[in-house]
């Protein structure tokens, strides 16, 4: 039995730790706070026990002795608990305490310490902590101290007088307060502070004025917890150094509807602008649960004279099958392979397949064209795909006289993703944007959440599609497109979100 105290670090989930990756990867239960990012879930085990005891504005879901509880109950049944925490686990995160418990009730314990908001959520505000010019050292200090405790353990004094670089955490509600006491003992109204609102995540924002005026600046801009309080001249440093701030989607709030399995790339592509993914599923694939046509089709393998792949899904569960039934890469000898874009034809280089034809458009009209055009007519082709899709593709190779088979080697379902969830945050004002990848995505979309639903929930949500298939899908629900790119590719699909939002 054993316990890892994590620190998840202050949002961002490119700052979590690699050993507190791999202690998420094979925990048998996860134990999670507010703060803690949930995308980190997804490194968990899949039969992972996940609980969450998170506390937000003084509503705590579980008591800190419920917690401690908890802890213990779950390692005495023998298992590995991984215990994540927003920062650090030992900067007022109650680790030590949790710790503390831990040991008096026999539990091993482990730490993996996690970067604190207080170092790299000012950071990302561009107010390094020290700088040789302004500040040799920093404090970090409570802004919510014990309420049982009947004195301060704060010295006023000794930090108005510190010249450091001061950082106030959990200390909105007394913000005033702080201020004043700072300025009865000494420092300077003038001296340069700043609030951080949850740093280095997508919901990031910043502002700078002075000691004096930080309150007033806080109440007109709706500053709330979680927000740090920063004291020091590095914060002068904010609008040179701020590179979080530039970027183009920071606080955008965008659904992603591609199957989980493939919105990996697109959510990474819009986190990295800044945007508040929202990850809402429409489809999930699956794999077949009858293989008769598709391995009778494998068998005839070598009669045919193309493979055309028309989604990286078509390749990957082609390929699943081709293995499991004892063939590779060398059954398709003598055969030429279209791909339908590069994300497929990437597919196929990663098992050592070279595409013979991409199109210069990435839709089925142009496969055909282009096809027909590098002598494909009057041949054998094999088109592995979803079992529904759209014929336009076999049907125009079949005009040019090719004898075309149509193979599943997977299927599209809709997913079963929390349409009461989505509705939430849309009703919050929390959606800017929602993005389609294929005319299933918007199908599915629509029929989770209702067409006139959403027009009341989001009347200024932009909508975006892949491409003109998927366009011409989101018009039979009465939408226009807002956003298309030139390229029907993923990347190009989130090149066009950011220079919308740019403009």
């Amino acid at each position: 039995m054993l316990v890892y105290l994590i620190g998840a670090g202050p949002g961002d989930p490119g700052l979590l730790t690699l050993k507190g990756k791999a202690v998420l990867e094979t925990a048998d239960v996860v134990v999670y706070d507010y703060l803690a990012n949930q995308s980190f879930l997804n490194f968990c085990r899949k039969d992972a026990e996940i609980i969450y005891v998170g506390k937000k504005g003084g509503d705590h879901t579980l008591p800190q002795d419920q917690i401690n509880q908890l802890l213990v109950t779950k390692a005495k049944e023998g298992k590995v608990i991984a215990r994540l925490k927003g920062g650090d686990p030992y900067v007022f995160g109650r680790g030590a305490e949790e710790a503390q418990e831990l040991l008096a009730a026999g539990v091993n314990f482990e730490v993996v310490p996690g970067v604190t908001s207080g170092v790299a959520g000012l950071a990302y505000a561009g107010i390094p902590v020290t700088h040789r010019s302004y500040a040799s050292s920093v404090s970090f200090i409570t802004g919510h101290e014990d309420p049982t405790k009947t004195t301060t353990a704060l010295h006023w004094d000794a930090l108005a007088k510190s010249a450091s670089t001061l950082v106030f955490f959990m200390g909105m509600k007394n913000l005033p307060d702080i201020a004043s006491n700072l300025m009865a003992a000494g420092m300077s109204g003038s001296t340069p502070a700043a609030l951080v609102h949850w740093g280095a995540t997508c919901r990031h924002r910043s502002c700078v004025g002075t000691l004096e005026t930080l309150p007033r600046l806080a109440k007109e801009q709706k500053f709330t917890s979680p927000s740090l309080i920063v004291v020091g001249e590095v914060c002068k440093l904010h609008d040179e150094l701020n590179f979080f701030e530039k970027r183009p989607l920071l606080g955008k709030g965008i659904v992603v509807t591609r199957a989980r399995e493939q919105a990996s790339d697109l959510a990474s592509l819009l986190e990295a602008q800044g945007a508040c993914v929202h990850q809402f599923p429409t489809i999930a694939v699956t794999p077949l649960t009858d293989f008769t046509v598709l391995d009778a089709a494998l068998d005839e393998l070598g009669s045919y004279d193309w493979l055309v792949f028309t989604s990286i899904n078509g390749v990957e569960h082609f390929w699943n099958r081709l293995l499991a039934t004892g063939r590779d890469a060398r059954a398709l000898a003598g055969c030429k392979v279209a791909a339908i874009g590069p994300a497929t034809a990437q597919g196929l280089k990663d098992r050592g397949i070279v595409a013979d034809f991409l199109p210069e458009r990435f839709v089925a009209e142009y496969v055909a064209e282009g096809m027909l055009a590098s002598g494909a007519a009057g041949k054998k082709i094999l088109v592995p795909r979803a079992k529904e899709a759209r014929e336009l593709l076999p049907d125009e190779l079949r005009k040019a006289g090719c004898h075309v088979d149509v193979v599943p080697v997977y299927e599209t379902v809709r997913a079963d993703s929390d349409a009461a969830a989505l509705l939430e945050v849309l009703q919050a004002g929390g959606v800017q944007c929602v993005t389609f990848a294929s005319s299933s995505t918007v199908d599915n979309f629509f029929a989770l959440v209702p067409a006139d639903e959403f027009r009341r929930l989001a009347p200024d949500a932009k909508l975006a599609c892949i491409g003109p298939v998927t366009a011409n899908t989101l018009k039979k629900y009465g939408f226009g497109v807002d956003i298309q790119p030139e390229d029907y590719t993923i990347p190009a699909l989130v090149q066009a979100v950011v220079d919308y939002c740019a403009h």
